[in-house]
């Protein structure tokens, strides 16, 4: 599953870099996918909304396995 997760993530990337930030894998375990917002998007007051309407909602969509993302 990390693999269909870091694809996905790559996808989801270069929207994030357009705004100065970015996306670390960090790790995958047992259906929840631990990411680090970096960049812009580290101190950005919408990183939650970034977090959980774009890239859990787009990882969930592709992965069903997907139970949750979450920022560390």
């Amino acid at each position: 599953m990390q693999d269909k997760v870091t694809e996905i993530l790559d996808q989801i990337r270069p929207q994030l870099q357009g705004d100065g930030g970015d996306v670390e894998l960090v790790e995958v375990n047992d259906g929840t996918v631990k990411v680090r917002l970096t960049g812009a998007c580290a101190g950005c007051p919408m990183s939650t909304m970034t977090l959980k309407m774009g890239i859990e909602k787009i990882l969930k969509e592709q992965i069903p396995e997907v139970k949750e993302v979450v920022s560390v």
